[in-house]
Parts: C-alpha cells; structure tokens; sequence
C-alpha cells in the first residue's frame, strides 16, 4: 500500500503539488472566516423560563409559580435536570436537556407545556417567557451610557427607545439587557382628603382610568361604494387628555382626575440599579447567539454604536471597553499565534544547524502551515470553532508535526549522498534513490505517529462538559499529526526529487555535515561506557520513574488553568433586605476604592435585576466588573491588594473572580466561585448554622480565598392581614383593602 502511494506521488508529482495548493487555499480561506469563539460551547441545552411576579414575596412565588412550573416541565423528554430560583418579583426555571438534543426541539417541548401552567398561575403574574436562545459564556459585551447634563430617566430612555432597538437589529445578537437609570412611567398620585371630599374609593378612580384608556373596533361600514373601518379611538395621548378623565359626579358637576390627583411622569419603582465610576449610568448587557463568529458580531455592534453617537444628544457618553469578550478572545489567539511563530522559528534553527542546507529545511516545514490548515478544514466541516482548545492542540502538535518530514527528508538527503558517492556506472536514478530511501523509514515512522495519537484517543471518551471542552483539542491535534505523516508519505518525496538532487551539493556534503559528525563522535563517546553499566542505567531511570509519580501525585488538579482575562468581576452580597439605596452607598464605596488603584480606571457597577434578566439577584447582591492594566506587578499581587482595599467595606460579602472564568464557574456549580459546597434541609436556621460551622473550617486551608456562606435569612416585611368581621362592618371586602394597599 505504502509502496502504491509512493510510487503515484512520484510518478504524478504534479497532481501532489496541485493538491497541496488547493489544499493550502482551502484552509486558508477557511481560516479567515471560521467562528472564533472562546471556549467550545460548553452548557448543555438548556432552555430558560422567565416569569414576573411583581407584588409576590420568594415564598409565594416559590409555591404558587415556579412549583408549578417545575411540575409541568419535569416530565418533558429528554431533561436531565431542572434548576430554580426564586426570588422577590421573578422566577427563573432552567430546563437542561441531554447532550446532543436540538435546541430548537427543546423550546418547542417547553413551549407546548407553558399554556397548562398559565391558567394555574395568580392574577397579575405574567406569562412565563422563554429567554432567547443563548448561554452565560454568549455574553459579549457590556455598555455603559452615561451623561453630565441629561437626567437618569432621560439617559434610561434613550437606552430604551434608541439603543436597544438598534442594537437588537444587529445580526447575530440575541438579547439585550438594559439595567440603571429611572424607567419613565405616567403615575396616577391620588390625594386621600381630595377622594374623602368627593365622596369616592381608590377602586371608582382605578377602573374610571382604565376605562379611559380604551381603543375599539366598531367594524366597517359600505357606503356609496366604499368600505370604511370604524375605529373607536379612546386612548389618550397627553397628560391633558388624562387629566379630563371623569372619575365620578353628577350630570352638570363632573369630576375630573385633576380634581382626585396628580398626574405626572416619574420613575418606576427600582428592582435594579447601574454605576459607571462611581456615577449613575445605564449598564447595558449583550448576548449573542449561538453559532455567530463573536469577533464579526462585535464589530457590528461597534459599527452601530459609532452610527448612533453622530445622533446622540453630545453629552450622551458611551463606554465600550467595560467588558468584551473578543478581548480575550484576540489575546489568546495573540498569544496562541506567538507559541507557534516561536516554535516554528526553533524548528526552523535546529534544522538549518544540523543540516546545514536551506532547501531540507523548507521541505521539513512546509509539513507545519499545511497540517495546521487541514485541521482548521476538519473543524469547520465537523461544526467546531477555532477557540482557545483547538489552537492549544495545534500548538502542541507543533514540534511534532516536523517529526515524519524531517525523519524522511534526512535518510532521502544521505541516501542521495551515498549514491552520488558511488561510480556514475553504479548510480541510481533519483526518483529510484528517493522512493527506495522513503520505504526505508516508513513503517517505523508510520508505528511511532500513531503511538503519538492512541495517547489522545481517550479524549474522545470523555462525557459531558469535559468531552465538549477537550474533543476540538483531540481533534486539532490528531488531525494535524496525521496530516503531518500524509505529507511525508507523498509531498516531501516529492519536493526531495525536485530539490535535492544538485550533484555539486550533494558530492560537497557527501560525508555528511561538520555538526553532525562531531555530534555522532560525542555520541560515540558518550554510549560506549554506558553499554558496559546497563545495571547502572536502567537503575537510574527507574529512581527516575519512581520520583516522576511521587512528584505528580503531589500536583494540584484543576479544572482549567487560571487565566489573565485583564479584567476583575466582583461579587459584593449584601445582608437579605438591605435596600436598594443602602446597597447602592455601600456599592459606591467599593468603587472609590478601586478607582485609588493606579491600574484601574474603569468600574462598573450592576445592583439587583434588570426586567426578564435571567443574571437575576437581589437588590442587596452587586457586581462590579473591573478592567485593569497591570504595570510590572503580578496578578496575584493585584488581587491581595484589591482584597486589602475592599476588606475595610462593612456588611458586604465580597468575591473577585475573572469575566470568563467567572461564568464557568456558574456553569459548573451555579455559584460565582470555583469550589462550592451546597447543603439541602428544611430549616433555614440550622442551614445557616451548619454553612458558618464549614465556612470556619474551610477558611483554615491554606490557599483559600473569599471563602462565604450564602446570607440566608428572613427578609423584612410589613404584613397586613385584614380583619374580615370589621370589613363587613364597614360593607367592604378584602379586595377593597387590597386595592387601598
């Protein structure tokens, strides 16, 4: 078989070259525009359920929303778990479906069974939302609005109506999260004395508003030839036409909304809050879909935002380097890029020293860009992305793509030599000296190259989020390897006929280099004395041996390396129940003290929840994303300071973590830190106990950080039970009291 493929390359060398060619403008073509990601796409499917609550406490919504829905949605095919959380004003159910499952299929199962849950839920509650199809790692970019001179309700509804809009447009986009600010509302504010004196209730005023606010069809009607549509339009428009709504009275004596109350724009209660520096700002998040090149759809996002600045009022500023996920991604590959370019100059040395010939040299590395380019070939038509795993496998593939080329350029290289060598009666044709020299080394090159790749098969076997993370490295590196020995087997036979057969050079270098006959005297020398203690050898690598596994089973094990994202992501938890003004002074004083910091400049800072946000916390919980420069100090050294400085802050809970490494660790344990030990049980106390018992002694370990228990607690509340015999003395209803409350 060996033989075959020899023989064909030779004797149709343009059809090898031609191939090459083709197979180098392919891969190149492909390496242009395949999707660069940051990591493979490591969640399972999963499909997230939103629901408002507004009025409902965690406990009720707990029972009467998100039970509900765990219980319809428990039984759909192919789920293999269910998580919740439930907090005041909103629920969040994530349906996880097997590996492998089509999203699509998935949303679809979910969405046949939201219906039978609606009519069980309370008045009030909205219908349970899917969130759109994204994951935590597709979140690509944070965006800051700020501005000296608009108010926040101006800057939040310029977010809303001028941003959002364009920026949901863009292509690839999935959702956008706006969060800060005041949101605008026409509020109703009734005067109680007002009501008392014109004889009326809070409910006459709050089903005469409604009524005024009505648009209607009256059908249509055919005259003199025509069709008219008749429209009852009924809503209003303007404060005025608000204001004239009438809320009681008598014919001749009406009672307007203006006598009752006030009417005027203000702010929406609260459930969330943004800082910029230390400022208010609007924190807009963006999330991208999945499948979309993350470095293409942020310059689009960019490109758009540039479109909208020339529109903007002038003292609207929008900040963009708060966090961006192509970032990282551009370093990495930066980085990943340098690791190549190096080890390919290193090859490029050690060839040119001991073979002293430019032209080995080349045909030795030619086996690098096109091995590396037919692995970008196979991931893009095996569906994966060039991410930080699949270049990591290239680049460790990188000193042994050369292996089979060089193996098989140098015993081609001597045998060419040792026939030049020889009378021109006795001398082979080179094509006959190159094939020969080709089979020579093949089978003990073809036995080792796929040693080399046995060793990464069980990658492959991997289950779960770590056969996801590891297989586009098994891949890249397989691929690359076995490309490596094709084009030992057919290129370089090939590139050695053309170029290596100068009799001038090959008679100058028939004995071989000057390097590499002293090297093969050193050896000599060196090999001799050790044959005669065999003894001696064999005991010292096994001491090795021994030391080599002592040595590893003390190594530390982790998931994934610690990564310099250049940026920080603080998580600053508050006591349950802290208000949002409360929560905003404290989140204030963490940012003056990280703008001390002479490597940081930027803070951003996201308090409680933005509406359907399935990042959902309370108005006590922070996060502050921190983008820093370091300046000839370490990483480690940073974060023992940013850790001293924040330890002064009282009553706030603070972790620091990295944007990506950060919502791995929420993908892995669902909490914001890298080992996370979860207690189950009924009472709330004694959870609460047990948790500070294990965080005393986990904190004793040597090398751990930010250790916390989870503040579970009671939050405050003022409860009004109505009293239901005086209710009926007055001839009112327990609604009646509700709608006053």
């Amino acid at each position: 078989m060996l033989s075959r493929i020899l023989h064909f390359s030779l004797h149709y060398r343009w059809v090898i070259l031609l191939g090459a060619v083709i197979l180098s403008a392919g891969g190149l073509y492909l390496a242009r525009t395949i999707q660069v990601d940051v990591f493979p796409d490591l969640s399972a499917p999963t499909v997230t359920v939103l629901t408002e609550a507004h009025g409902l406490d965690a406990v009720e919504v707990e029972k009467l929303v998100t039970f509900p829905l765990e219980t319809a949605l428990n039984g759909a095919p192919s789920v293999r778990r269910i998580r919740s959380s439930s907090a005041t004003g909103i629920s969040i159910v994530w349906i996880e479906f097997a590996w492998g499952t089509d999203i699509y299929r998935a949303r679809q199962l979910v969405s046949e069974r939201l219906p039978s849950v609606q009519e069980m839920l309370p008045a009030g509650v909205s219908s349970p939302t899917m969130a759109p199809i994204s994951s935590i790692m597709g979140e690509v970019m944070l965006l800051g609005v700020s501005s000296d001179q608009l108010s926040p309700m101006e800057v939040r509804t310029l977010a809303d109506w001028t941003l959002r809009p364009r920026l949901k447009g863009v292509s690839g986009v999935a959702n956008v999260v706006v969060m800060g600010g005041e949101y605008k509302q026409i509020q109703v504010r009734v005067h109680p004395d007002k009501l008392a004196y014109y004889g009326l209730s809070i409910t006459q005023v709050w089903e005469r508003v409604g009524e005024s606010n009505l648009n209607v069809s009256g059908g249509i009607l055919n005259a003199y030839g025509n069709e008219y549509l008749i429209k009852g339009n009924g809503r209003t428009y303007t404060l005025a036409e608000l204001e004239s709504a009438l809320v009681g009275g008598s014919p001749g004596h009406p009672i307007y909304l203006r006598d009752v109350a006030t009417v005027a724009p203000g702010p929406a209660d609260k459930i969330g809050d943004g800082s910029l520096n230390a400022r208010p700002a609007v924190i807009i998040t963006l999330s991208k879909q999945p499948d979309v090149n993350t470095l293409e759809l942020t310059e689009r996002i960019e490109a758009t935002l540039a479109e909208l600045e020339g529109s903007l009022p002038a003292s609207v500023q929008l900040h963009t380097k708060i966090f961006r996920q192509a970032d990282f991604i551009e370093s990495s590959i930066a980085n990943l890029r340098q690791t190549l370019l190096e080890g390919a100059f290193f090859v490029v040395l050690v060839l040119i020293i001991f073979l002293l010939n430019w032209r080995t040299t080349l045909i030795s590395l030619l086996a690098i860009p096109l091995s590396l380019l037919t692995s970008v070939i196979v991931l893009h038509y095996l569906g994966y992305t060039l991410n930080t795993m699949s270049l990591g496998g290239m680049a460790i593939a990188i000193g042994a793509l050369v292996d089979d080329a060089i193996i098989d350029v140098e015993n081609v290289y001597k045998r060419l030599r040792e026939n030049v060598a020889l009378p021109a009666a006795q001398r082979q044709p080179i094509l006959a000296v190159v094939q020969s020299a080709s089979l020579e080394i093949r089978s003990s090159i073809i036995v080792a190259t796929l040693i080399i790749i046995v060793a990464f098969v069980p990658l492959f076997f991997l289950q779960g989020m770590e056969g996801r993370l590891l297989a586009p490295l098994g891949i890249a590196f397989i691929t690359s390897v076995l490309t490596s020995l094709m084009v030992a087997i057919t290129l370089t036979p090939v590139l050695c006929s053309y170029l290596l057969g100068n009799e001038k050079r090959l008679q100058a270098q028939a004995k071989g280099t000057r390097i590499e006959r002293s090297l093969q005297r050193m050896y000599g020398a060196i090999l001799h004395p050790l044959l005669s203690r065999y003894r001696w050898v064999v005991g010292a690598m096994v001491l090795l041996f021994a030391g080599a596994v002592v040595l590893f089973t003390q190594l530390g094990r982790s998931f994934l390396p610690e990564f310099n994202e250049g940026s920080l992501v603080i998580s600053a938890v508050g006591v349950p129940g802290m208000s949002l003004e409360e929560s905003n002074r404290l989140g204030r004083q963490i940012e003056n003290r990280l703008l001390e910091l002479p490597e940081v400049h930027t803070v951003t800072r996201r308090t409680g929840r933005a509406e359907l946000d399935e990042h959902a916390q309370g108005v006590h919980a922070s996060e502050l994303d921190v983008p820093f420069v370091l300046d000839g100090k370490s990483k480690d050294q940073f974060f023992a300071e940013v850790r001293e400085k924040l330890s002064g802050v009282p009553g706030m809970n603070i972790t620091l973590g990295q944007p990506i490494s950060h919502r791995i660790d929420h993908m892995l344990s669902g909490t914001r830190s890298n080992v996370a030990v979860k207690l189950f049980g009924p009472e709330l106390s004694e959870l609460f106990r047990l948790g500070k018992a294990i965080e005393a002694e986990l904190s004793a370990i040597p090398g751990m950080v930010d250790v916390a228990v989870e503040p579970l607690r009671e939050v405050p509340q003022i409860r009004i039970t109505p009293n239901r015999t005086l209710l009926a003395a007055y001839g009112l209803t327990a609604a009646d009291l509700m709608h006053q409350v």
